[in-house]
C-alpha cells in the first residue's frame, strides 16, 4: 500500500509540473488563449481606451469642446486707391493697394444647421469667408448678420455632420473657475491653453459700446478672437474676444464675452436679422464733483445727463440735461456702462420707470425707449 501512494503522488507531481510548463509556454495548447490575451489587453490599455482621464485632466472637456471649434480665413479685395494707377505715385510711394487683405479668426458651431458664433472684428468688411473645420472640412460661409456694438458676428455653412458645443451657463461662472480657451493662434492650428476666470465683468475698456466681459488669464493670442472659452465640462462659456498685451502676444489678460450675451445676440440675428436694443437719446457722463457743481445738484452716485437729444424718447418723457439717473427698470445704475447696458435691454416701445435726482429732488419718470440706431460705419 505504502509502495502504491508513492507511486501516485510522483505520478501527480509529474503530470502538475508538465500542465505548468505547456500552460506557460503553449498555452493554446489548453484552449486559454483568448482569456490570456483578454486579460493582457486590459492590463496594457490606455486611460482613453476606458474613458477615464488621468486625475487633473481636461482632457474630456477639450475633446467635447474642440471638435465645434472652427478656424476662419477671411480675404478682401485690395482697394482701388484714388492714386492707384499714378506712375509718380508709384515711384515715391510704391505699389500700395495691390495685394488682398486676408485675416485670420476663430468661430463655434452652435447649432446642427451650420450656424457660427465669431467676432464681428474678424469678419468684418471681408468679401470671401472660409471655415476650416477640426476635421479639416471646409466650406464658405455667408454672414448672416453683425452686431459691432458687441463685436459679435453669426455665421452659416451648409455642411451636415456638424458637431455642435454645448451652452453654458455664464452667469454661474466664479472668480477662480477653472476654463480652457480654444482656437487658432498664428495660424499655427487648432490650440486649447488653460487658466481660470480672473475677474468678471469688466467694463469700461474701450473695446465694444456694451462691455460685460469674462476675464481669463488662460492663452489668447491673436487668431483666437471668436474661439470658445469653456468651463471643464466642456460647456461654452465665452466668445474670446480681445486681450491686453504690450507685444502683440498674451501677457494673461485676456477677455471674453459671457455665452449669455452671445446667445441673446445670436437669436436677435436669426431671427430679425439685427439686434434690437432700447435706446432713449441722452448723452450721459460719470458723475464727478465738477459736473455736479455746474449742474447743481446734490447726487452722489449715478449718471449724470449732460445732454438731451431734442424729440427724442428722454426729451419726450422729461429728462432734462443735469438730471442724474439712479435707476434704470428698478435696477441701479452707477456708471455709463452700466445705463447704457440697462437701456439697451429695454424694449422699445413700452414705457419703463427711471428714477432721477434733479437737484435735491427725487423724479421718477416712465420713459418709452426707441430703437437704438445702427452705428455709422466709417467712410472708406
Amino acid at each position: 500500500m505504502k509502495r502504491f501512494w508513492l507511486l501516485f503522488s510522483q505520478t501527480v507531481t509529474v503530470l502538475l509540473a508538465a500542465y505548468f510548463v505547456v500552460g506557460t509556454l503553449k498555452p493554446e495548447w489548453l484552449g486559454h488563449q483568448v482569456v490570456h490575451n483578454a486579460a493582457l489587453s486590459l492590463m496594457e490599455a490606455p486611460a482613453s481606451a476606458t474613458g477615464v482621464a488621468p486625475a487633473g485632466s481636461f482632457r474630456l472637456a477639450a475633446q467635447k469642446s474642440s471638435a465645434a471649434v472652427v478656424s476662419i480665413n477671411t480675404s478682401k479685395a485690395a482697394s482701388n486707391k484714388q492714386h492707384g494707377n499714378d506712375p509718380w505715385f508709384k515711384f515715391f510711394f510704391g505699389d500700395q493697394g495691390n495685394e488682398p487683405q486676408v485675416g485670420l479668426g476663430s468661430g463655434v458651431i452652435v447649432s446642427a444647421s451650420g450656424y457660427i458664433l465669431t467676432n464681428n472684428h474678424v469678419v468684418e468688411s471681408a468679401d470671401e469667408i472660409e471655415v476650416v473645420l477640426n476635421d479639416s472640412r471646409k466650406a464658405r460661409a455667408k454672414v448672416i448678420g453683425t452686431d459691432p456694438d458687441s463685436d459679435l458676428a453669426v455665421l452659416k455653412i451648409e455642411l451636415d455632420r456638424l458637431p455642435v458645443i454645448v451652452l453654458g451657463n455664464s452667469e454661474s461662472l466664479q472668480v477662480g473657475d477653472q476654463v480652457l480657451a480654444i482656437g487658432n493662434p498664428f495660424g499655427v492650428g487648432q490650440t486649447v491653453t488653460g487658466g481660470i476666470v480672473s475677474a468678471l465683468g469688466r467694463n469700461q475698456l474701450g473695446i465694444n459700446t456694451f462691455e460685460n466681459f469674462i476675464q481669463t488669464d488662460a492663452a489668447i493670442n491673436p487668431g483666437n478672437s471668436g474661439g470658445a472659452l469653456v468651463d471643464t465640462n466642456g460647456n461654452l462659456m465665452g466668445i474670446n474676444t480681445a486681450i491686453y498685451s504690450r507685444s502683440g502676444g498674451s501677457m494673461g489678460i485676456g477677455f471674453a464675452i459671457p455665452v449669455a450675451t452671445a446667445k441673446l445676440v445670436m437669436e436677435g440675428i436669426v431671427k430679425d436679422g439685427q439686434v434690437t436694443r432700447g435706446w432713449i437719446g441722452v448723452e450721459p457722463n460719470e458723475l464727478s464733483p465738477e459736473l455736479a457743481e455746474t449742474f447743481g445738484v446734490k447726487a452722489k452716485e449715478g449718471v449724470i445727463i449732460t445732454g438731451v437729444l431734442q424729440n427724442g424718447p428722454a426729451a419726450k418723457s422729461g429728462i432734462r440735461p443735469g438730471d442724474v439717473i439712479i435707476r434704470v427698470a428698478d435696477k441701479p445704475v452707477t456708471n455709463v456702462t452700466e445705463l447704457l447696458s440697462s437701456v439697451a435691454a429695454l424694449k422699445p416701445g413700452t414705457a419703463s420707470k427711471f428714477s432721477v435726482l434733479r437737484r435735491e429732488e427725487k423724479v421718477e419718470l416712465n420713459v418709452t425707449p426707441g430703437v437704438r440706431p445702427k452705428p455709422q460705419r466709417p467712410a472708406q
